[in-house]
This record gives structure tokens, C-alpha cells and sequence, in this order.
């Protein structure tokens, strides 16, 4: 009885296959992910790598996951619970996992560079995502795109002036949240699209527009690459940070603009 009643409960809050985010949950993802964060540092001193080097080529299996959550939006992918939250992030994960690890062993045997090894695989592992990504809505995507755009170019100008964008890690991390913010704020206000984290959705019921999302993801992330830049003086540990909050604009902006493109 008392483990059905934990196996029911772990369902109902923190299995998705109805999405919805509370503020219970919501921490306690933040303190598994922070958990996370820090066993993949260890790793990364184990290894003896960059977490920065990693940047690019964790994008094929940021897509890979992000891909996959909007066919299953769709209803191109079953709803399953390997697919939806948090079963899609533990496969992506431990996949990248399991993928850097087998990499920089290859490398320390062959000579072949770690990263292109990481790359090609995520590439290939989102094959059959893309053939089945079919039938964008051009207007949905010139939305995005144009808002993104015209929001990003003021930091873009910026950047060869302010040190602290000059840094093309920085500024790719901002302009990967201000993407994010592109794709929530056309598909709430123009596609009847809800938002579904805690502090989002609140702001954006209240100014009755998920336009909201720009000065937040402004007023949070600028801020938190300073303070990291300043005041967190290990490499590993900095970079790390970085290349997490990187993902967690990318991901979720590439899944919306996805299943948006899609549905509409």
C-alpha cells in the first residue's frame, strides 16, 4: 500500500503525460538538476575536459531531445513516458552522457578529436526526428524568427562593446533564452498556446501578454553571467554553470518553435 501510494504520487507530480508544472515540483527538479550539475563536474575534472568545449557539440542532442518532445506534441511520436518529462531528459542526458565518456576514450586511444565524435553522433541520432519533422508553417517560423531577431540585435551591437557579451559564449547563451522568449510569447499571443512553468505563466496572466518573457530572461540572465563571470573564479565549475544555463534556454525554445511549427 505504501508504495503504490509513492509510485502514485511520483506519477501524478512529476510524470507528464499531461504536462503542468506546480511550484512543489518546480523545486524540486531545480535541486535534482542542481545535484546533477555538480556530479557532471566531478566528471568533467575526472576527464580532464572543458565543459565549454562541449557547447557545440551537445546541439545535435539538445535537438535531438527537443525534436522529440514535439513530435510527440504532435502526435507524431507516442505519448509515452520515455518521451515526455523527465523520461525524455534522463534519455537525452545519459545518451550524452554515455557518448562523451565512450568519446574521449576513442580519443585517448585514436588521436580523433573528442568533440567531432559527440557531434556525429547526436547528428545521427536525430535522422529519424528530422524526417519526421514535416509540414513547418513558414508564417510561424518567420514570427519567431523575426521576433528573435529584432529583439537580439540591440545585444548583438552591444556585444562589441560590452565585455561581458564579447564573450561569444555569453552572448550565445542570452540569445538562446531570448529565443525561448520568442517562441513562448508568439505561441501564447497569437496561437492560444498556455504557458506551463510557475513564474512565467503568473507574469504572463498578469500583463495579459507573454510579451513578459523578454525583460524577464533579460533581467535573470545578464545578471547570472555576471555574477558567474565575477565571482566564480574555478574554470570547470564556471563553464559548467554556463553550458547548463545555455541548454536550459535552447532546449525548451527549440521544442516550442517546433511543435508550434507543426501544429499550426
Amino acid at each position: 500500500m505504501v508504495l503504490d501510494s509513492i509510485i502514485q504520487y511520483i506519477h501524478e507530480n512529476f510524470v507528464y503525460l499531461h504536462p503542468g508544472y506546480t511550484l512543489f515540483n518546480t523545486i524540486v527538479f531545480g535541486i535534482i538538476l542542481g545535484l546533477v550539475i555538480l556530479l557532471i563536474i566531478r566528471m568533467f575534472r575526472w576527464i580532464d575536459k572543458d565543459p565549454k568545449d562541449l557547447f557545440i557539440p551537445l546541439i545535435p542532442f539538445i535537438f535531438f531531445g527537443s525534436s522529440a518532445r514535439a513530435l510527440v506534441d504532435n502526435g507524431i511520436y507516442p505519448l509515452t513516458y520515455i518521451l515526455v518529462t523527465p523520461g525524455i531528459y534522463l534519455l537525452t542526458g545519459f545518451s550524452a552522457i554515455f557518448t562523451l565518456l565512450a568519446s574521449v576514450l576513442i580519443e585517448r586511444k585514436t588521436g580523433w578529436d573528442y568533440r567531432y565524435i559527440i557531434f556525429t553522433v547526436g547528428a545521427v541520432m536525430c535522422i529519424p526526428n528530422i524526417y519526421y519533422t514535416q509540414h513547418l508553417n513558414p508564417i510561424a517560423l518567420f514570427q519567431v524568427l523575426g521576433s528573435w531577431a529584432l529583439v537580439s540585435s540591440p545585444f548583438i551591437l552591444l556585444s562589441r562593446k560590452w565585455s561581458l557579451l564579447k564573450d561569444k559564449f555569453n552572448l550565445s547563451i542570452l540569445l538562446a533564452h531570448l529565443f525561448d522568449a520568442s517562441t513562448t510569447f508568439i505561441a501564447v499571443d497569437y496561437y492560444g498556446y498556455g504557458e506551463q512553468h510557475v513564474l512565467p505563466n503568473a507574469l504572463t496572466q498578469l500583463v495579459d501578454s507573454a510579451i513578459v518573457m523578454y525583460p524577464l530572461k533579460i533581467a535573470v540572465i545578464l545578471p547570472a553571467l555576471y555574477i558567474i563571470d565575477t565571482y566564480v573564479e574555478d574554470k570547470t565549475i564556471r563553464n559548467m554553470l554556463k553550458l547548463a544555463i545555455f541548454i536550459l534556454g535552447l532546449a525548451p525554445g527549440l521544442r516550442n518553435f517546433l511543435s508550434l511549427s507543426m501544429g499550426t
